[in-house]
């Protein structure tokens, strides 16, 4: 299991898609949503919401 390389928080599936999706593609090391939307300069809110619209169009990185 992964952990937030910042707070070291337990991360999801989906946590991990995003920061993936979002940073880097081939990243080893992964932020928890909170910190993710903090290094973005957005609300956790709207990547959940991104997340949502990638599932929706078949992205395998999110479940």
């Amino acid at each position: 299991m992964s952990a937030c390389v910042r707070c070291g928080k337990a991360l999801t599936f989906n946590e991990i898609g995003a920061y993936r999706k979002f940073v880097n593609r081939g990243g080893t090391d992964f932020l928890c949503m909170e910190c993710l939307s903090e290094r973005l300069g957005v609300p956790a809110e709207l990547i959940e919401r991104k997340i949502e619209e990638f599932k929706l169009q078949g992205c395998t990185l999110f479940v």
